[in-house]
């Protein structure tokens, strides 16, 4: 069953190694070319993530040097991982073609200066997250404990967003954030979060924001990364992550969840999901709880559906 991927950051590996790392087969990307087709993956999202603790001047350079490996490693050397600049094209991917997009997770390398995510943007980015975990210009995110929330600049981000119908991304944002961004944003979307009510991280989503985004019929995307799932417990299991999806399918979130990997930001695994070709392992044991249509939902058709509200809008534009 073809899956699509909403995060993972193979371009921070790509772009932070020493030597050459090849997309194709390396071992060091857990979600390779190799991998991506081993797991039936038809859809990847690539974020750029730029680490906080580089300094200022440095960070808007290395989200370049990012994006470039996007063009020239994962899509140029490949014929068969196609660059999507516009949703409609997921209808015209072919049989064993992976299609490839550009996120931004985190908006700290921008450093205020709104031109800058213009041009950022102008490579084909369909997927915004406005923080990581720190505070930026724009906005807080996860781990602060302030409340300012989203910033004036970040207002005026939000606008250039929406009137370029670009999805923003809420699951690096802090709570004042995601409660202020909600009413104004377009297009909004948790590309890799879990339910707090099962495992409490200030990175999952509280009910009530679960509750909103399904009002929203915002796409909810479960994320692999065992201390979001059950910190407690060790190993984390298949059975560990799908508590996450009962709990938001519970909250009539059944037709927006969907999956978000974070393949090549984590270190830690759930048994049985250590790489992008063991995805089918997941989608068999939801299989054994869920209907295949459902699972054709979490899988894919959740999202299909929601973008192409978004292609809808271009059209008319």
């Amino acid at each position: 069953m073809k899956v699509y991927d909403l995060h993972c950051d193979v371009l921070y590996k790509l772009a932070g190694t020493e030597q050459p790392v090849n997309f194709a087969d390396s071992p060091l990307l857990q979600a390779n070319k190799e991998a991506l087709k081993a797991g039936e993956v038809a859809l990847q999202v690539f974020a750029v993530f730029v680490s906080e603790e580089l300094p200022k001047e440095q960070q808007f350079i290395e989200a370049i040097r990012q994006i470039e490996f996007f063009h020239t490693e994962v899509v140029g050397k490949h014929e068969d991982v196609v660059a999507i600049y516009e949703w409609e094209q997921l209808e015209t991917l072919k049989e064993g073609q992976i299609g490839a997009v550009l996120s931004l997770e985190g908006l700290s390398m921008i450093d205020g200066d709104i031109e800058k995510l213009k041009l950022l943007l102008s490579h084909g980015v369909k997927l915004v997250g406005l923080t990581w975990n720190g505070a930026n210009a724009v906005a807080d995110g996860a781990s602060e404990q302030t409340e300012r929330g989203l910033s004036m600049l970040g207002e005026e981000v939000v606008a250039l967003l929406n009137e370029r119908n670009i999805i923003i991304d809420v699951s690096h944002l802090s709570d004042k954030s995601f409660w202020d961004v909600l009413p104004k944003a377009k297009w909004l979307m948790a590309s890799h979060s879990n339910a707090r009510t099962i495992c409490n991280s200030p990175r999952n989503l509280t009910d009530d924001q679960i509750k909103a985004l399904i009002a929203r019929e915002s796409p909810i995307h479960v994320v692999y990364y065992p201390l979001f799932i059950n910190a407690e417990k060790k190993p984390v299991e298949l059975v560990d992550l799908t508590k996450h999806i009962d709990h938001i399918v519970s909250l009539g979130g059944k037709h927006v969840i969907g999956l978000g990997s974070d393949f090549d930001g984590i270190d830690q695994f759930i048994v049985g999901l250590e790489d992008a070709s063991k995805v089918q392992n997941l989608v068999s044991h939801l299989l054994t709880k869920y209907s295949k249509e459902e699972v054709g939902g979490f899988t894919s058709q959740n999202l299909i559906r929601y973008v192409k509200q978004i292609s809808e809008v271009e059209k008319r534009k």
